[in-house]
């Protein structure tokens, strides 16, 4: 049991149901998880083993084979993790999986059989459908078929699925439930087949000519014959519905042309092989018997009919005034027309408004200059005052010379001070 330890938490959620739900879990869940794990079976079988000390491998691989740890790896693999109904029917079953590993698989190797029909019960034998899987007794009645002998079951016998010749249906269908402890068991017929055991041929097709002494095969009609003796179109016995028997043939009738038609208001009837179809009118009517906006009974609103057609009113040239708003255009729409803003202007408020770009901060003289170009300016302006006190000194006039010194200390104490920087920076770029 050491290998339900991971899987005791679910254990515990699931065990106040686990009687119940076994019951109603159905037999694809199980068919489903027996292949899995017989699959598991394969895969474990020599699982590392293979070559090597032959004496010692077949007696570890005898130990291995029906070992605790094989079965915990056969299980962990069992189920997706995302099949929930797999892995619930597996929380569920784990002393019958425990058993059969340890005490059945000799006796009743076929773990489908054993633990899905058997055990649990979910499932029945091929043939067989219902909760008791077959019936309590077993009678039959003899039918003539042509040349053909059926058996099928009684009424106490309803739990066994109904056969003939060829098996199950006659082999012309499958049995509702088979194999389950669910459905009725009645014959659902392959297309072209009806009756208890699906042989005879159901309407639209007929029975084909055949050589041999096997009952023939149901072939199709031509599409307008509910019967028929062949498959030409002049070889209907009886039509469809929405068709007429004329002349050998069934032709269609035209229910939009004799008032069998039914479709609601603002549509109009199609008419279609056997059938008719109730289309939307065109968007220019009020009513129609027809497509398009020359089939109106009345035009739509924005309309008007103009020859024999429902055309759009241009509503901006008709009107005098479309637009009642400020400084609004008219434009044009299909049924309708739209008031916007005319060139220039936009809604503000739900007014119109002259488009202006809204005003900031005027640019200085040198505000797109760069500014490694500004120090340049700084250096040039620096050097321009300075060559002008030079020329002066150097005409050796005492005073300029003293000017030209003082200026120059001056200067030079001023343009280094953070003070200077802001000054001249704000002079080049005009504030």
């Amino acid at each position: 049991m050491s290998w339900l330890w991971p899987l005791l938490p679910a254990l515990v959620l699931f065990s106040v149901l686990s009687v119940v739900r076994v019951q109603t879990a159905p037999c694809q869940t199980c068919r489903k998880l027996t292949d899995s794990f017989i699959k598991g079976l394969d895969k474990t079988s020599n699982k590392n083993f293979g070559g090597g000390n032959t004496a010692w491998e077949e007696e570890n691989l005898a130990k291995y084979a029906r070992s605790e740890t094989r079965l915990l790896e056969i299980v962990e693999a069992a189920c997706e993790q995302s099949d929930l109904d797999c892995n619930k029917l597996l929380e569920q079953i784990e002393d019958q999986v425990e058993t059969w590993w340890f005490h059945r698989q000799q006796e009743a190797p076929d773990l489908f059989e054993w633990l899905c029909i058997e055990e649990l019960p979910l499932c029945c034998p091929p043939g067989h459908f219902g909760p008791d899987c077959k019936g309590t007794e077993h009678h039959t009645h003899t039918h003539t078929h042509t040349v053909t002998v059926l058996t099928v079951c009684c009424c106490c016998c309803a739990a066994e699925c109904l056969s003939g010749p060829g098996g199950v249906c006659g082999g012309l269908g499958r049995c509702e439930g088979e194999g389950t402890r669910l459905g009725d068991g009645e014959c659902v017929c392959d297309p072209g087949y009806f009756g208890q055991l699906c042989q005879s041929c159901a309407d639209g097709y007929y029975r084909e000519k055949s050589s041999n002494h096997s009952t023939p095969a149901c072939a199709a009609c031509y599409r307008s014959c509910k019967k028929c003796s062949g498959p030409e179109n002049y070889k209907c016995l009886e039509c469809k519905p929405g068709w007429l028997f004329h002349d050998n043939k069934c032709v269609d009738t035209d229910e939009c042309g004799t008032e069998l038609a039914r479709c609601s208001s603002n549509t109009y009837c199609h008419n279609t092989d056997g059938s008719y179809e109730c289309r939307g009118c065109d968007q220019a009517c009020v009513g129609c018997m027809g497509s398009g906006p020359a089939r109106c009974k009345k035009c739509a609103r924005g309309y008007k009919l103009r020859g024999a057609k429902c055309l759009d009113v241009d509503e901006c040239s008709e009107r005098a005034i479309a637009c009642l708003g400020l400084n609004e255009a008219c434009f044009n729409d299909e049924g309708s027309f739209r008031c916007e803003c005319a060139d220039g202007f936009i809604r503000r408020d739900s007014i119109c408004v002259e488009n202006h770009p809204l005003s900031g901060p005027e640019k200085g003289l040198f505000d797109d200059m760069t500014d490694d170009e500004v120090l340049v300016l700084q250096q040039m302006f620096f050097g321009v005052v300075i060559c002008a006190l030079a020329t002066l000194a150097a005409k050796g006039d005492m005073v300029f010379t003293a000017i030209f010194i003082g200026g120059v200390a001056a200067m030079a104490g001023y343009w280094l001070s953070e003070k200077g920087d802001r000054m001249l920076d704000g002079f080049l770029k005009g504030r």
